[in-house]
């Protein structure tokens, strides 16, 4: 395996490594686009019809009319090394301009072709990591089925690799791996809002607890910005009487490397969460309300540590859900004004989990009206994929809100709800922007407000 700029453990240099290394740096991404390049890449490169549609599916481009925010424009330094490498014409082109004299012939300019360079990575490195939060909707509009988001995710294997990456996501890389979290948590930190939230509750918040039915994770965001959900948690757990525990060893379900673009790093990060697990002994394992953290541990989690997982995963929406059709949750009131809902991208998209919020507010919303394209189609809240880690993207990130704005503006909600922490952000952050006093509450929330009191 090429040996990566972003190595679990070691010092990440900072994005554009000093002239001297350059050579070096840019041999090295060469080495890791060339690894990504698999019969998938090379059957979406060679499908591609340059029809454009991907563009009309992505709230950057769609928001700002530049014609660079394309999607599949974002892969033109891959598709250029795969032209020239990995087919038969580019091979023959090669070989060519290294063997016969073509400036003589007159030829040199016909079988010119661009060279990825440095420079060229460098370039692009805004368009892979500013303008695609890897939502996956241009995927799921184009014609002839190429996955763009899945290339756009290897491509940033070659940025990391050549040392091309914004400092925000190296810096929560470096966090990840020294720290076990993206923003530097430790678990005396997470202790302060475990005694909070057993203060406000009365409840005890289990861990380290062998033999448990659910490990739960949680993002440092909702830590953070949002410790109301590890209190709707243990007060929806407690009543449905789950069997669940928090782990010391490890409590983060963020996974920088998947953000930023590091098979090693992403590696490590499951391998946190599947240690943690095993030495519990736990069932299953419950992602937050996050979105990200969800794919990165349920569906690219196996993959990047090479071997099946021992426990299932689920989102905690799905858990939720279970938990009412078995009746294990009980309610009572509803909320009487307009609510309506983001989906995030790779909950519903991504996961096809989209239902089963849609079951959960029927049990707590009186109006409940969702959004125009809602589900598997709806527009991406803008801050995904790392963007919100980057604060170089800052204002395109808001610029591509601008779309979810629109819908929201269309169904005049009194409130919005989602189950995705950086989607929460993102949406209270954009609807602040443009002065809109729509407050945003996560759904889990929601429910642990109506639950019945136990008797």
């Amino acid at each position: 395996m090429t040996e990566a700029v972003l190595t679990p453990g070691a010092d990440l240099p900072e994005s554009g490594a000093d002239e001297s290394a350059g050579s070096f740096s840019l041999a090295r991404g060469l080495n890791a686009l060339r690894e990504e390049m698999d019969a998938p890449v090379a059957s979406f490169f060679s499908s591609c019809i340059h029809c454009g549609l991907c563009a009309t599916a992505c709230p950057f481009y769609v928001e700002t009319g530049d014609p660079k925010y394309t999607p599949i424009h974002k892969l033109e330094p891959m598709r250029i090394l795969w032209e020239q490498e990995f087919t038969f014409w580019g091979k023959l082109k090669g070989t060519l301009r290294e063997k016969l004299p073509l400036e003589k012939w007159g030829l040199d300019k016909l079988l010119a072709g661009k060279q990825v360079t440095d420079a060229m990575l460098a370039e692009w490195e805004p368009l892979l990591y500013d303008s695609c939060t890897m939502c996956g909707r241009c995927s799921m509009v184009c014609p002839v089925g190429n996955d763009i988001q899945y290339m756009i995710r290897k491509a940033r294997e070659g940025q990391v690799a050549s040392g091309h990456s914004p400092e925000g996501l190296i810096a929560a890389s470096v966090r990840a791996v020294n720290t076990g979290s993206p923003m530097g948590l430790k678990w005396k930190t997470l202790e302060v809002q475990i005694k909070h939230v057993e203060q406000s509750t009365g409840l005890p918040v289990p861990i380290d607890t062998q033999g448990a039915d659910y490990l739960v994770l949680l993002s440092s965001m909702e830590i953070i910005n949002f410790p109301e959900y590890l209190e709707a948690l243990t007060k929806i757990f407690d009543h449905a009487g789950v069997s669940w525990t928090l782990s010391t060893q490890c409590f983060e379900a963020t996974n920088a490397g998947i953000q930023i673009g590091s098979k090693d790093i992403a590696a490590t990060l499951v391998q946190r969460v599947v240690d943690a697990a095993e030495q519990l002994g736990v069932k299953n394992v419950i992602s937050p309300e996050c979105g990200h953290a969800y794919t990165a541990i349920r569906w690219e989690g196996p993959n990047a540590i090479k071997r099946a997982y021992p426990f299932k995963v689920f989102h905690i929406i799905e858990v939720l859900d279970q938990l009412r059709a078995e009746g294990r949750i009980k309610t009572e009131g509803k909320e009487d004004d307009r609510l309506s809902m983001h989906d995030p991208c790779n909950l519903a998209r991504k996961s096809g989990v989209i239902q089963q919020q849609r079951n959960l507010m029927d049990l707590v919303a009186e109006e409940f009206v969702d959004l125009k394209e809602h589900g598997k189609m709806q527009w991406c809240c803008g801050a995904g994929g790392g963007v919100s880690s980057n604060e170089r993207a800052e204002d395109l990130k808001l610029a591509a809100f601008k779309k979810k704005k629109a819908q929201i503006e269309e169904v005049e909600p009194d409130r919005m709800v989602t189950m995705c922490a950086t989607c929460r952000t993102q949406l209270e952050e954009g609807l602040e922007e443009h002065t809109m006093d729509i407050p945003v509450v996560g759904l889990t929330e929601l429910i642990a407000d109506h639950l019945v009191d136990k008797e």
